[in-house]
C-alpha cells in the first residue's frame, strides 16, 4: 500500500486524514509524532512547517506537499533533500479569499474609515475626511502571481488605477505592468496604496524597507498579506510616524503569534490582523493530493512544481 506521511501537529491531523481517507481510501496514512513507522517505507508526505532536516530522513519519499501557497517553510532548510517534488497548493477558492482581503484594505484606506472609527469613538460628527476620486487612487501590486493577478483584476474593476510589479514581465488587461529592479522605483512611485502579495525568496526578504517607503508617495498606505518576512516592522513604524506613510494593514508577521509587546498592536494608523487572509481547506488541499498521487503513480507530471532557483 502507499504510505502518506503527515508532518502536521497531531491535535490537528484529523483535519487532514479525515477527508484524506475518503478521497483515496487506497493510501496508507500515517501521522508524524502519533503513529509509528519507518522512515524509508514513506512514499509522499505532506506539511506546512516542518522541522529543519526532518525531510531528509526520508530517503523514499517520491514528493512532498505543500499545505500552504507559500513555501517558505519548507526552502528555509538547508537541508531540504532538493532532488524531491516540491509541490505547492494553488486553490482558487484562497486565491479568492486572498483577493477579498485585499480589495478589502485597499477600500477600508482609500474610504478614509479607520479615520471615520475613531470618530465615532470620540462621537463625532466628522465630515471632512473625504476620499481621492477612485480613478485617480493608485494601486499597486507587489507580485503578479495568481493571487496578484486576480487581486489586480479585481482592483481594476473598481475602477482604480492599477499597476503591478514582478521578477519578470507579465501581462494583465487594464493593468499598468512593471518588471525587474530596474523598474521598481518607478513602480513605487506612483503607488497611493501598495499590496504585498510576493512569494518570500532571499530576493523579496525584506523588500518592504526604509529604502522602499521613501519611494512611495507622501500619505500611501502598505498592506501585506503574503509574509511577515518581507517587511521590516521597524522601519514601517519609523516611516508612518514620520509622516510619510499615512498606515498600513499587516496580516503576516516575522514572528508568529505577534507578541503582546510588540508596537504594531497598539500603533493608531496600523490594523492587525492573525495570519487570516486566507486560510487552507483541509477538504480541497486533500482531494487535490490524492489526485495528484493518484497521477504520479499513473506516470503523470507533477503540476504546480516549486522551482527551487526562483523559490517559487
Amino acid at each position: 500500500m502507499t504510505t502518506l506521511l503527515a508532518v502536521v501537529p497531531p491535535f490537528i491531523a484529523r483535519l487532514w486524514t479525515a477527508p484524506l481517507g475518503e478521497h483515496a481510501p487506497w493510501l496508507k496514512l500515517i501521522v508524524e509524532g502519533q503513529d509509528e513507522y519507518a522512515p524509508d517505507t514513506i512514499d509522499y508526505a505532506l506539511g506546512f512547517r516542518p522541522p529543519p532536516g526532518f525531510f531528509k530522513t526520508l530517503p523514499n519519499v517520491k514528493a512532498i506537499f505543500s499545505l500552504g501557497a507559500g513555501v517558505d517553510g519548507f526552502l528555509a532548510d538547508p537541508e531540504f533533500p532538493r532532488h524531491v517534488p516540491l509541490v505547492r497548493f494553488v486553490d482558487h477558492t484562497m486565491s479568492r479569499e486572498m483577493t477579498h482581503y485585499a480589495v478589502l484594505h485597499t477600500l477600508m484606506h482609500h474610504r478614509t474609515q479607520r479615520l471615520l472609527d475613531a470618530a465615532q469613538k470620540e462621537k463625532q460628527w466628522r465630515q471632512g475626511f473625504l476620499p481621492r476620486r477612485t480613478e485617480e487612487t493608485r494601486v499597486g501590486v507587489l507580485g503578479l502571481g495568481e493571487i496578484g493577478t486576480m487581486a489586480a483584476e479585481r482592483l481594476r474593476d473598481l475602477d482604480f488605477a492599477v499597476s503591478g510589479w514582478s521578477r519578470t514581465r507579465k501581462s494583465v488587461r487594464g493593468v499598468e505592468t512593471f518588471a525587474g529592479t530596474e523598474e521598481l522605483p518607478a513602480f513605487l512611485a506612483q503607488c497611493d496604496i501598495l499590496i504585498c502579495l510576493l512569494p518570500l525568496t532571499p530576493a523579496t526578504r525584506h523588500i518592504l524597507n526604509k529604502e522602499t517607503f521613501a519611494q512611495l508617495p507622501q500619505g500611501a498606505f502598505v498592506i501585506n498579506a503574503a509574509r511577515g518576512g518581507h517587511l521590516v516592522e521597524n522601519d514601517l513604524v519609523a516611516a508612518i510616524d514620520s509622516g510619510h506613510l499615512a498606515g498600513a494593514t499587516l496580516d503576516v508577521f516575522e514572528t508568529e503569534p505577534l507578541p503582546a509587546t510588540s508596537p504594531l498592536w497598539t500603533h493608531r494608523k496600523i490594523t492587525v490582523t492573525p495570519h487570516v487572509a486566507a486560510m487552507t481547506d483541509p477538504r480541497v488541499a486533500a482531494r487535490s493530493i490524492a489526485d495528484s498521487i493518484a497521477r504520479h503513480m499513473k506516470g503523470e507530471p507533477l503540476e504546480n512544481l516549486v522551482d527551487f532557483a526562483h523559490g517559487y
